[in-house]
């Protein structure tokens, strides 16, 4: 069924969960996995900054592959530079260049009047592809 999955992760706790999942649906179709983390920046009025530096992002990717890797999973890992608001695109390109037949993420829960200025990523890509996506439950972070 599943024969390349992206899995994207971001620095929050909630990555292992999605990382857990796509090993198992890996695992259960013998897929592929690539590991995409989107190094973020956001725009102020006067400049671009980063949200986050390089030698955090790499870690963060490391640790998703790493966790894929002890369940004998096949996986490779790929950093993407986007602005915050290019976030979904940058997950649904990715997604598009590895020919992935699913997408694994972790939604993060915020609420009603928050969601409506700065929608979830998981919703944006969700909008943005027409290959599957999985969210994770955020409860099991084990990975």
């Amino acid at each position: 069924m599943f024969q390349r999955i992206l899995v994207a992760v971001d620095p929050s706790p909630a990555r292992r969960s999605a990382v857990r999942l796509a090993g198992e649906l890996a695992q259960l179709t013998n897929a592929e996995v690539r590991v995409v983390h989107v190094i973020a920046s956001a725009v102020s009025v006067a400049a671009i900054v980063p949200l986050e530096d390089d030698t955090e992002a790499k870690a963060v990717l490391d640790e998703a592959l790493a966790g894929l890797r002890e369940q004998g999973i096949k996986a490779e890992g790929t950093l993407v530079r986007g602005l915050t608001t290019q976030v979904a695109d940058a997950i649904s390109e990715t997604a598009t260049e590895f020919g992935a037949d699913l997408i694994v993420l972790s939604p993060h829960h915020r609420g009603a009047v928050e969601a409506l200025f700065d929608p979830r990523v998981s919703d944006a890509v969700a909008h943005h592809t027409n290959t599957p996506v999985l969210l994770a439950p955020e409860g099991d972070t084990k990975a």
